[in-house]
């Protein structure tokens, strides 16, 4: 977790995602008073490649685990979401930002993946 201001945030974050291989797998979130939070990935909304279907969707879908843990209060279901994100990717779901070597998938492709480990765990 990183508290600063944003631009700071935006610079830190963009470094953060060689820990994990890239941008595309780190959701963020903007938490205000109380359980109100904005959730959104890290790269954004990436523009330059929408409507393609190359973009990571991993952090996206992690965010809903944000909003399920901080601004929901049930930590079961962010645990599930991660879970399943993690079990897509161990399973060789992986976009072209996390290939490595690997033949990389399309975003539905990914999506899907993880929503089928999903109702595999609930």
């Amino acid at each position: 977790m990183i508290v600063t201001e944003n631009l700071f945030g935006d610079i830190l974050s963009d470094e953060g995602a060689v820990l994990c291989g890239s941008l595309g797998m780190l959701p963020s979130a903007s938490l205000g008073e109380g359980s109100r939070g904005l959730y959104e990935p890290v790269h954004g909304s990436a523009p330059d490649i929408a409507g393609k279907g190359i973009a990571n969707p991993y952090a996206a879908i992690l965010c809903v685990a944000k909003l399920l843990r901080h601004s929901l209060a049930d930590e079961a279901a962010a645990q599930a979401v991660e879970r399943a994100v993690d079990d897509a990717i161990d399973d060789g779901f992986v976009t072209a930002d996390l290939a490595a070597g690997m033949v990389p998938i399309g975003t539905e492709v990914a999506a899907d993946a993880v929503v089928e480990r999903l109702g595999e765990l609930i």
